[in-house]
């Protein structure tokens, strides 16, 4: 199962996200999502974990927690749109 956690620190690191998801189960996986045009991270990434009984767990243990003084919002990834990326409101974009 993928989750998505959300509103992490900036200085957030995978292994500490790792550490916290491994306390309830295996985990496969965790991807924090950087900004392609500053490198620094967007605040929020993923986590997989095969057995999905454990990641249940973790929604549960994590969703709402304090984590590096940050409120974690950790729910079942939503399987990703088929369409353009990039986005915003609409606005012009940028072709290189």
């Amino acid at each position: 199962m993928k989750l998505y956690v959300g509103n992490m620190s900036f200085d957030t690191s995978e292994s500490e996200v790792r550490k916290a998801f491994e306390a309830h189960g295996q985990v496969d996986s965790v991807t924090i999502i950087m900004d392609r045009d500053t490198g620094r991270p967007k605040g929020f990434g993923f986590v997989e974990m095969s057995n999905d009984a454990e990641a249940k767990k973790a929604i549960e243990a994590l969703n709402g927690k304090d984590f590096k003084g940050r409120t974690l919002n950790v729910n079942e990834a939503r399987p990703r749109a088929d369409g353009p990326r990039g986005g915003g409101s609409g606005g012009s974009r940028r072709s290189f």
